[in-house]
């Protein structure tokens, strides 16, 4: 833009045409305009520094849109008087430059739009005007937030009516319909649970990022192979334990409705005190169980040691209890204040060889793998928030079910890895049998004693993985059983395969959704407006990552000078009282 020149006679499509035209020129050649008459027939402006007599006139032809110039006076004698900010600069100019950007980049930041426009036209705009333009140029891209939330209604029985068998439901509060929560699960996703996951369940929230922030809340699961197998998920206006109990609530009567007996589930969260009370109270045969992730970022975050971290986990890994104190006697020997805040959280909360139902080595949800998905999307509209895991959802069910195709083995191939390598170490071990079910087997280290008929093993892997250890399979190649046959059916190739069994359907765009304009308009039953809350300004507060209600002792400050308690030394008045009282002393 350096270069744009005008001549008298040059003709352009429109009246906007022209506008953006000269205002690039101002913007790139570093000159203000003063606009002294613009309408949709005539355009007058000059260069705003006095003296300058830079003047240009342009007209619309008669009968035609076309605008063109018909006078243009002088030259800039003024230089660059436009350093910094620029008048021309608009929020709509800006939005004009990054749209294309957006479309490409959801996560395209303030910060960089500033870089962005200072590098190609050598002007710095305001950070407020840059945040203010991406944040208009998404509405213009993907619709308001506001139209998100009317569209809601419509779009859950978009979701029902392709997809049938599913839940979709938008509840609302007051006698103005403001938006409150929103449920959402699958057919295919409730179906491939039921049928071909592993009984655990991930629950974790992320925080939105829109204009009227909110929660999302999710519940996810791990299929034959170990990876992420989204259930359910809802958004909440505020996360509270209501909405915990709300949202496990829905989730118990979307499985309630397919399966005749419920199946006896384990539940991990980051130990939130709603997340706890509300799987007590809904699933009440379950069992629950501290994510390691959260507790290992939380005892990193409050002691500062990575070491701490590594023990931690080698603890909770543990399938005797003797290698269980062993690994928390090195906590307490590295750091004892670590060792006594463990104390907080039973074991039976978090390490393996305590907990009472099966993880099947599962200590971490995959939570944060599903956020993964939409956090480019945290700053759109709901209804894009939505649209965003509906469409991965069915880009995963259908890799994944073409994927499985080319599997010809008995188990899933995690599982079947685990197995060839439990057979290569069988083959160095000594067997003795005992009766039917019982054997002993020995190896260069160890001996363990391997039951069969209660599927058990001394060394626990067997009971707490669900997949035959390496003793157990030795036991099975000298009684000539199959291995396969003793290995948990949640992790054969079938109960992949039944997982995504089920196909998610594509829903149609707005434009063809029916009577949905009208849904919003007329039928006030069905309107739903945004929350009341929205996103205060300035920069948010970064939380802290750590496992909630731990009834933690709060620090308590100890002043250095006095040697008491409740300030520090930068604020202590011992100096200033002693000070005060030598000097009533020398006035005395």
């Amino acid at each position: 833009m350096e270069g744009q020149t005008f001549v008298v006679g040059q003709e352009f499509p429109d009246v906007k045409a022209f506008r953006n035209a000269i205002k690039e020129a101002a913007i790139a050649q570093h000159f203000e305009l003063r606009i002294i008459k613009s309408d949709l027939i005539r355009y007058f402006a000059k260069c705003a520094t006095d003296g300058c007599p830079w003047r240009i006139r342009a007209v619309k032809l008669p009968n035609a849109p076309t605008f063109t110039i018909r006078s243009l006076e002088g030259t800039h004698t003024c230089g660059r008087n436009a350093h910094n900010g620029h008048h021309q600069a608009s929020v709509d100019w800006i939005v004009s430059f990054i749209e294309e950007r957006l479309r490409d980049n959801i996560n395209y930041k303030p910060k960089d739009i500033l870089h962005d426009i200072h590098k190609q036209y050598g002007i710095t705009i305001p950070y407020k005007q840059a945040w203010r333009a991406k944040e208009r140029g998404l509405a213009a891209i993907y619709g308001s937030s506001e139209e998100g939330y009317c569209l809601l209604p419509s779009y859950c029985e978009q979701i029902k009516k392709t997809n049938p068998g599913s839940i979709a439901e938008v509840f609302t509060t007051g006698v103005d319909h403001r938006f409150q929560r929103l449920f959402v699960s699958f057919y295919a996703s409730i179906c491939g649970f039921l049928n071909g996951c592993l009984p655990i369940i991930g629950l974790g929230g992320i925080q939105l990022k829109s204009k009227y922030l909110g929660t999302l809340l999710s519940a996810t699961s791990f299929d034959a192979d170990g990876g992420l197998f989204p259930l359910a998920f809802g958004v909440v206006d505020v996360e509270t334990d209501e909405s915990w109990m709300w949202f496990l609530s829905e989730l118990h009567k979307a499985l309630e409705m397919n399966t005749e007996n419920m199946p006896e589930l384990t539940f991990l969260s980051d130990g939130h005190k709603g997340i706890a009370d509300a799987v007590r109270r809904k699933f009440p045969n379950s069992l629950h169980a501290f994510c390691m992730r959260h507790l290992s970022e939380s005892i990193g975050k409050e002691f500062k040691n990575s070491r701490l971290v590594h023990l931690l986990w080698n603890a909770a890994y543990a399938t005797t209890m003797f290698g269980f104190k062993e690994k928390m006697a090195e906590i307490e020997e590295v750091s004892p204040e670590a060792a006594k805040w463990l104390q907080q959280f039973h074991p039976s909360l978090w390490a393996l060889v305590y907990f009472e139902g099966t993880r099947y080595g599962h200590l971490s949800s995959n939570i944060e793998e599903f956020n993964t998905w939409i956090l480019e999307a945290r700053e759109l509209p709901i209804i894009q928030v939505i649209a965003t895991i509906h469409i991965r959802l069915m880009a995963e069910f259908e890799e994944r079910r073409f994927k499985s195709n080319s599997w010809f083995s008995v188990l899933a191939p995690s599982a079947e890895k685990h197995i060839l390598e439990a057979i290569g170490h069988a083959s160095t071990y000594q067997v003795l049998r005992s009766d039917q079910v019982e054997f002993e087997v020995l190896s260069a280290d160890r001996s363990d004693i391997v039951n069969i008929g209660t599927r058990c093993c001394s060394c626990r892997d067997w009971q707490l993985y669900g997949i035959p250890c390496s003793h157990a399979v030795a036991a099975f190649i000298s009684c000539r059983k199959d291995v396969y046959a003793f290995t948990e059916k949640c992790f054969t190739v079938a109960s992949y395969r039944e997982a995504y069994a089920e196909q998610i359907y594509p829903i149609p765009g707005k434009v063809e959704w029916r009577n949905a304009d009208e849904a919003c308009v007329d039928d006030d039953t069905r309107v739903v407006r945004p929350p009341k809350f929205r996103r205060p300004p300035g920069r948010p507060e970064k939380k802290r990552i750590c496992v909630e209600d731990l009834n933690r002792e709060k620090h308590t400050v100890h002043c250095s000078r006095c040697n008491q308690t409740g300030h520090y030394k930068t604020t202590c008045k011992a100096e200033t009282c002693k000070a005060e009282i030598m000097d009533s002393i020398e006035q005395f």
